[in-house]
Formats: C-alpha cells, sequence, structure tokens
C-alpha cells in the first residue's frame, strides 16, 4: 500500500503509522495473530487524527485543501456518476485541460458536470495548469452550461483552483471578461445550478463557475477572495504573515455559513477527504441529490429570482450606533 503524504501538523501521527505498517507486514509474512494490537494502534490513531482535525486553524486548513492526495472532480465523477461523457472545446480554439465538462447522471438525473481539475503529479500538474483555467476553460465552460440550459439539465459545478490563470497569454486572451461574463450569464440561467468547493475555492476562477442557487463546502476546503499569502503580500509586504490573513478573511465553512455565503458544510472523514474518499464521494452525493430535489420543484422564474436576491444579500453590514452618532457629530 502507497504510504499517505503526511502534513506537518500530522506528524505526530507517523510513529504510530510506522508502527500500524510493521504490524501489518509481520502479519503477512508469518501466522502470528495480531489482530488485537492491529486494532488498538488504529483505534489510537484514528483518535489523535480526530483530536488534530478538529482544532485545525484556518491555515492549516488550507493545507488539507491543497492536499495532493485529496479527491478532485474527476475522483468525484468516477465514484458517483454513470454514463460519464466528457465534453470537449469552447469552440473558438481551445479545449482548457484544467477546466473540465461533460455529460453524466447522478442517480437517475441526467445533468451536466464542471469543475477545475488538478494534476496527481508534477507531469499531470503542468498538463492541467495545476487548476489554473485560462480563459478558454471559463468559455468553455459557458458553452457547456448553455448546452444544459437549452436541454433542461441541471448543472453541478466542483471548485478546485487557486485561481484563474494570470499569465501574460491570459490577460491577452480576455480572462477578466471571460470570468465576467459567466457571472453574468449564470444569473440568466433556468436551471438548477449546485456549485461545490472540494478543495481550494480561489478568487475570481472559482466565482467563474460559483454562481449557483445552492453553495455547498466540504468541512476542510476553504472559498476566498485572495491566497493568504497573496493577501499578507499586499497588506504586510510579507508572505510569512498568511496565517494571520488565513485568520482574518474568514475563509472557512463555519465563517463561511454565518456570513451567508455557503449554504452547507459538508463533513468529512477523519482526517480529510484524502483519508476515505469513497465515504466523501457517498458524503457528496447525498448532499447533490437532496439539493437537487428541492430545487427541482422550483420554476425557472423562482430559480433566477432565488438566485440573484442570494447574491445580492451578500456583502451587507450593519454599524453599530455609537458609530453612527459619532459620523453624525
Amino acid at each position: 500500500m502507497a504510504r499517505r503524504f503526511l502534513l506537518e501538523f500530522e506528524k505526530p501521527l507517523v510513529e504510530l503509522e510506522n508502527q500500524i505498517d510493521q504490524i501489518r507486514e509481520l502479519a503477512r509474512d508469518s501466522e502470528v495473530d495480531v489482530s488485537q494490537q492491529l486494532l488498538q494502534l488504529e483505534t489510537l490513531a484514528a483518535r489523535r487524527r480526530e483530536e488534530i482535525f478538529n482544532a485545525l486553524t484556518p491555515a492549516q486548513k488550507i493545507q488539507v485543501a491543497r492536499h495532493p492526495q485529496r479527491p478532485s472532480t474527476l475522483d468525484y465523477i468516477q465514484m458517483f456518476c454513470d454514463d460519464w461523457v466528457e465534453l470537449h472545446g469552447d469552440r473558438n480554439g481551445t479545449d482548457d485541460q484544467a477546466l473540465i465538462g461533460g455529460l453524466a447522471r447522478i442517480g437517475e438525473k441526467s445533468v451536466l458536470l464542471i469543475g477545475q481539475q488538478k494534476g496527481r503529479d508534477t507531469k499531470e500538474n503542468v498538463a492541467r495548469n495545476f487548476g489554473m483555467a485560462k480563459p478558454g476553460g471559463y468559455r468553455k465552460a459557458l458553452r457547456l452550461m448553455d448546452h444544459a440550459d437549452r436541454f433542461d439539465l441541471p448543472i453541478i459545478s466542483f471548485i478546485d483552483t487557486p485561481g484563474a490563470y494570470a499569465g501574460l497569454i491570459a490577460e491577452e486572451q480576455g480572462q477578466g471578461e471571460a470570468i465576467a461574463v459567466n457571472l453574468r450569464e449564470m444569473f440568466r440561467l433556468k436551471v438548477p445550478i449546485i456549485a461545490t468547493v472540494i478543495g481550494e475555492g480561489g478568487s475570481g476562477g472559482a466565482l467563474g463557475i460559483g454562481v449557483a442557487d445552492r453553495l455547498l463546502m466540504f468541512e476542510h476546503s476553504v472559498y476566498t477572495v485572495a491566497s493568504p499569502e497573496a493577501c499578507a503580500s499586499i497588506l504586510w509586504r510579507d508572505a510569512g504573515k498568511a496565517p494571520e490573513a488565513a485568520s482574518a478573511l474568514k475563509i472557512t465553512g463555519p465563517d463561511l455559513m454565518k456570513l451567508g455565503i455557503v449554504d452547507e458544510v459538508l463533513k468529512e472523514p477523519s482526517g480529510g477527504n484524502n483519508w476515505a474518499p469513497l465515504q466523501a464521494g457517498d458524503t457528496l452525493k447525498n448532499a447533490l441529490e437532496k439539493h437537487l430535489s428541492e430545487l427541482l420543484a422550483l420554476s425557472p422564474d423562482e430559480l433566477r429570482n432565488n438566485r440573484y436576491s442570494k447574491f445580492r444579500k451578500m456583502g451587507k453590514y450593519l454599524e453599530s450606533q455609537s458609530i453612527e452618532s459619532e459620523i453624525s457629530v
């Protein structure tokens, strides 16, 4: 079995993991019954892992969201979608591999799936541009969403990107315009839209496929206007203050629920989705089916009006009486 990649704050588990591996090897190479010892160590490791993950800081949650073994868009599609057919191209000369889309069935319902796709190794990450889509990727997504709207197919999007690609070629091809058009056009679509942050939801790159009737996110995913490293560099000229920026940005599920941004935070297995991807897949499938059932009961006008109202409410705030009185004086 391939060794799991452990994050820095998981290092206290290394010794236990090594002991478990040694006992498993002993069990394979001999007839000694070590099931009791193995059960005790696995129980202890699970308890310590749960203690660690229940106390994660926002900066540590970012590490979990970026974990190289965290399930990706294609992983979830393979777990619980039937009859997956990937569709290619923006009909303008490009087929961005960082943003994929296609048709599939979830249960008995045909849907359109779109999502950012990262790689598992360096070669695949380069091919996928580390999940950072260029303008052609967002135009491909919009073409597919128009297709879904025409044929009355619900849209399911998986968000997992550090942000849209910010290189020179992306600017030359109109990155800002491509994302802005997606934001505008997603408000007019007549079909249900459900977006889920499965890993890292960064900046406009996430918003380009994130205008949805329901926004879900996993417990250890993050959704942010800018990466903490970028925020710290801008505010304090010091990327080393990224942990402080992560706390200030309010990027975790519970914080975003309080702010009215996220509609549901999905529980992750102990240790994160990379420890039990099939369990994570079941959790996501059940949540999608529940929300899809609720949204399909609404008319197209209700969907669009509710979607518009949902986003119009974001960002409102109230000043305290003392501040208002000071201003009036």
